[in-house]
This record gives structure tokens, sequence and C-alpha cells, in this order.
């Protein structure tokens, strides 16, 4: 089949891997400008630039989906389908209508839930049992569009937001490809989203980790597993940046001893601190200037003390 394929984070990397395998005719690849990094400002391409280079598929770049000569090219290129995989723009109407079957998404969430920026990471902030992916017929609306295909994964007891993106990465290329077949056999009927249970989380920034403990244990160690491993959860210890990356739920005992945020205990491989209602259990840090460790190796270099409370 025909196919362009818009993409940009590693996440899309492994779907148009998966178009490709499948023998599937990739007419372009679309993705985001090549970012300015670090102190050099040194261009960097996207992981899907990256590949397709390797691949040897020829990419476009448009400031702007919805620019005219971008929409032309798209055009004269006659797609049979468009594929979009966390591309980052979205798609004016114009762009919608080239493809005879359409433009497919593949939304790494059970929708309707969880639609917008940051699907993976909230499924696992949020304690779901199940998270999974979506194909869907993209309308102007942000995630609207008509279902075609779904598939639940479910979440491990110490899953993360780095560990829950690879599964969803590997299905949602296997379940696009399954999608194009059934579309192209016509054997999928679209279904549309029931608009009542429809949720929508909003993109992660830095900021969204800083840790104030007086959500409860669950609640907590389950924000610190889902922005693993970007932002990341941290938390500050003597004016300095703490980050944690592995917690346990602690018990109730001396929850009422401290503020939140306050030291508790001190073990072998753990510090405690009063969360909410109860106990926190920290198990892997990160001191500003440090490497991560086990809080076993941590609390062999740094001093801290019952009493002792986390935070500015």
């Amino acid at each position: 089949m025909k196919t362009i394929f818009m993409g940009t984070p590693d996440f899309a990397v492994a779907t148009l891997e998966a178009l490709v395998q499948e023998g599937h005719e990739i007419a372009a690849v679309v993705t985001q400008p090549d970012k300015a990094v670090g102190r050099s400002k040194a261009l960097k391409p996207s992981p899907v630039k990256a590949r397709a280079t390797e691949l040897n598929i020829p990419v476009l770049q448009p400031e702007k989906a919805a620019d005219p000569e971008f929409i032309e090219k798209i055009k004269s290129l006659s797609p049979e389908v468009i594929v979009v995989v966390a591309f980052g723009q979205i798609l004016p109407p114009a762009l919608l209508q080239i493809p005879p079957l359409g433009c497919v998404n593949v939304h790494a969430s059970l929708l309707p839930l969880y639609r917008g920026a940051a699907p993976i990471q909230q499924a696992v902030i949020n304690g779901d049992e199940y998270s999974g992916v979506t194909t869907m017929l993209m309308g102007e609306g942000l995630d609207t569009g008509d279902i075609l295909m779904t598939e639940k994964v479910r979440l491990e007891s110490k899953e993360t937001g780095g560990s829950l993106f690879e599964k969803l990465s590997t299905v949602g290329a296997d379940l696009l490809i399954r999608t194009l077949d059934g579309l192209e056999k016509g054997e999928i009927i679209p279904v549309p989203q029931d608009e009542s249970k429809a949720s929508y989380v909003r993109m992660l920034s830095k900021s969204s980790g800083l840790l104030t403990f007086e959500k409860s244990p669950r609640e907590t160690e389950c924000l610190i597993r889902g922005l693993n491993p970007w932002p990341g959860a941290y938390t500050f210890l003597a004016g300095k940046k703490l980050s944690l990356w592995d917690a346990d739920i602690g018990g109730t005992e001396s929850a009422s001893s401290g503020v939140p945020g306050t030291v508790v205990t001190t073990g072998k491989d753990y510090f405690s601190v009063v969360c909410g209602d109860g106990i926190l259990d920290i198990k892997e840090v990160q001191l500003e200037g440090k490497k991560r460790m086990k809080v076993s190796d941590f609390l062999n270099g740094t001093r801290l003390n019952p009493g002792d409370v986390l935070g500015r």
C-alpha cells in the first residue's frame, strides 16, 4: 500500500520499521524540523528522521503541516493512506482529505481515555491495571476520530513510564499493520468514540516531577514510576535536587510524626518519609551532581537523620 508516514519521537520508529518490513511503499516520511540542542546549538534530527535516512526514505520537514506548498506536495505523492504516530502537529482538513483510506493515527491509550500529549505516563501515574493502543481515523479534533482497532496491555506492579513506552511502541506497530490490512480488505467498521468517557492529559514538563509528599503513598509511588525516566520525580535535600527513582509503599505507623516529607526512619537499603496519610519507603535516588544509586549506597555517603524534611 502506498503510504506516507508522519511521526517524530522514538515511539514512532517501530511502526515505521514495521511498515517497511511488511512491504508497504513509503512514499515519504514527514517529521518535525531538526532541533538545536546543547550549548553548541547543533541541529539534531528526530529519531524518525534518523531511521528514515538509514532506510533511504525521502524525508519532509514542514514548519507547519498547514503550509499550502506542503499539502500540494503530499497530494502529488498520491498516498492511499497516511499513517500518523506522535507527529507533533495538528493536521489541517485539507491534509486529512487526501488519502482515500484516510489518515490512520496510532495513539498510546485505550481511547477515549487519555487523549492528549502524555497518555503513557498517565496510565502509570493513575495506577491503571491496563493501558493499550488504539488505531483511529483522524478527524479535526484532538484524538477524537472513530476507533478502528484496540489492543490492551496489562501493567506490571513496577511498570514505569519508560517500560510501558517500550511495550506500547511494539504493540502499536503490530496493531497498525493489522489495521491497514483490515482497511484494505474492507473488514473494519470504524466505531465513534464515547464522548461521555473522554479524558484529556496535559503535556508534561520538568516541573511536573516536583513532589510535595501530600498525596497518599500509593499515589506518590505511582507518580514516581510514571515519571521515570522523564521528567523524573524529585524533591530537595539541604537545598540540592534529589531525584527519586524507586519507592515502595510503607505502613501507616509514625505517619503523624511530622509534616509531609519528614524522614521517619533510615534502614539498610531504604529511608522512610511521611507521605499523605502513610509512609513511603525510598529505595533508589540521585542527588544533584551524583549518579543514580540504591539508597544503601546513598546513605553510605550522605548524612540523613530522622526528623530531616525533604523539600524546598
